[in-house]
């Protein structure tokens, strides 16, 4: 078997080894400690010592992660780190280098914090897509707080003054306490069971952590995302983030911005409902103008189609005709006349009693065809008339309804032309050949 040879480092490789080891073995930890030997460099980064009764161990925060800190730290302070596990490698030192630093209650508070909302959201319920759009003009919104606190001071107030007729309903609960969250849910339940409100806002004042650890509540956080009615979260102060913000369909940075959110403006209002209803009088009266119009063409082209006007146009033509027909009678009974008299002098004159036979009978043959040319011609006016009356008299709506049609209208008898136009059980009329039905409309379902 062949020796194996043993791997020799030098110092500076081992100490560039073993904090190589350490970030992959324990990567991120958390460490509850008390701080001592603290040094605060010039250059910004802070050199001290986390100890317990039984151990110590060196740590460094760099001045890149200090700046986040948002309290100064002592000696002796109970504090709560997340950082990795290394080595100074000039002298090494074993040593934390750490990222972030809470004191040690607000720090406990914050890991369980951290971990409940890792777990929610890996559960979808801060998913964006599951927030609902909140109702442009709530008719009434529901207020789940404290009913001494001052928030609800101040969204009373707020709301009062911008929209001072929109109802609030108050669903009063503890905000702060060990009972506090279970109150929330109460109140949660009872908005929801009664289902008077279009909208709720949940929230109170600003406070430190562990003031505000009931919107953090996992059951807290629950109800609000599996809420039927949209929610506004208005937890604290802007700076202050809960679980409950996030759960939420919106989050307000505070109760007043939230009151502000949901609220109409009055005078915005009036304002605009003064333009609409201008706008709406110039719509009304250019509608008016245009209808006026439409209706003047419609009743001319009406007269005009009219059977009555019609038939009073074509007596008018008929008389006229059969005036021009008398006209052109009379003038040929009376050139046929002056011709007679004429031939009647020649004959006179002449006396060819041969001719009086073959002229008379010319005469009379004359006579005849003249007589059947205008009896012709009646006859062709009789008929033209009679056509031109059986196609008005087909033309004529009074002659549609005797076909078995019918014409129904409204109340304000505009005609029905399409089922869209009525609505179920507004009463209709409709007119028949003879009389007029009143009826209700049934629409097909």
């Amino acid at each position: 078997m062949a020796n194996t040879q043993p791997v020799i480092y030098t110092v500076s490789r081992l100490n560039t080894v073993v904090p190589l080891m350490l970030e992959q073995e324990m990567g991120l930890v958390w460490l509850a400690a008390e701080i001592s030997n603290l040094v605060q460099h010039s250059s910004g980064h802070w050199y001290f010592t986390l100890k317990d009764q039984q151990a110590q161990i060196k740590a460094a925060m760099f001045k890149g992660q200090n700046r986040r800190v948002s309290f100064r730290p002592q000696n002796g302070q109970q504090i709560l780190v997340q950082g990795q596990l290394s080595l100074y490698e000039a002298r090494g030192d074993y040593q934390l280098i750490v990222e972030k630093m809470q004191p040690a209650g607000d720090g406990l508070l914050q890991m369980k914090l951290d971990a409940l909302k890792t777990q929610l959201t890996a559960e979808g319920l801060f998913d964006p897509l599951r927030k609902r759009p909140l109702p442009l003009q709530p008719k009434k919104i529901g207020i789940i707080t404290s009913p001494t606190g001052a928030a609800i001071h101040d969204m009373l107030t707020i709301l009062a003054r911008r929209d001072p007729s929109l109802p609030i309903i108050l669903y009063p609960s503890a905000v702060q306490g060990e009972s506090a969250a279970l109150a929330l849910v109460k109140a949660l339940e009872t908005a929801w069971q009664r289902n008077e409100c279009e909208l709720l806002i949940i929230g109170r004042g600003g406070g430190s952590l562990e003031d505000l650890w009931c919107f953090n509540d996992e059951r807290v956080v629950r109800a609000i995302a599996s809420s039927p009615i949209p929610i506004v979260s208005a937890v604290g102060h802007e700076t202050d983030v809960t679980l409950s913000d996030f759960a939420a369909d919106l989050r307000a940075p505070t109760p007043s911005a939230a009151a502000e959110l949901v609220s109409r403006d009055q005078q915005q209002q009036l304002h605009k409902l003064g333009q609409h209803q201008h706008r709406l009088q110039q719509a009304i009266q250019l509608r008016l103008q245009q209808y006026q119009l439409s209706w003047q063409q419609k009743f001319a082209r009406l007269n005009i189609q009219n059977p009555e006007f019609q038939l009073r146009q074509k007596i008018q033509r008929q008389d006229e005709l059969q005036s021009r027909l008398e006209r052109a009678i009379t003038q040929k009974i009376v050139q046929a006349r002056q011709q007679w008299g004429i031939q009647h002098q020649r004959l006179q004159q002449q006396s060819p009693d041969k001719l009086v036979p073959v002229l008379a009978k010319q005469h009379a043959y004359l006579y005849q065809r003249l007589l059947r040319i205008i009896q012709n011609r009646l006859s062709d006016r009789e008929q033209t008339l009679s056509r031109l009356s059986s196609q008005l008299h087909a033309l004529s709506p009074l002659q549609v309804l005797a076909r078995g049609y019918s014409v129904t209208t409204n109340n304000k008898g505009e005609l029905i032309r399409n089922s869209q136009q009525v609505t179920d059980g507004e009463k209709l009329h409709i007119r028949l050949h003879q009389g007029t039905l009143h009826v209700r409309a049934e629409k097909e379902s």
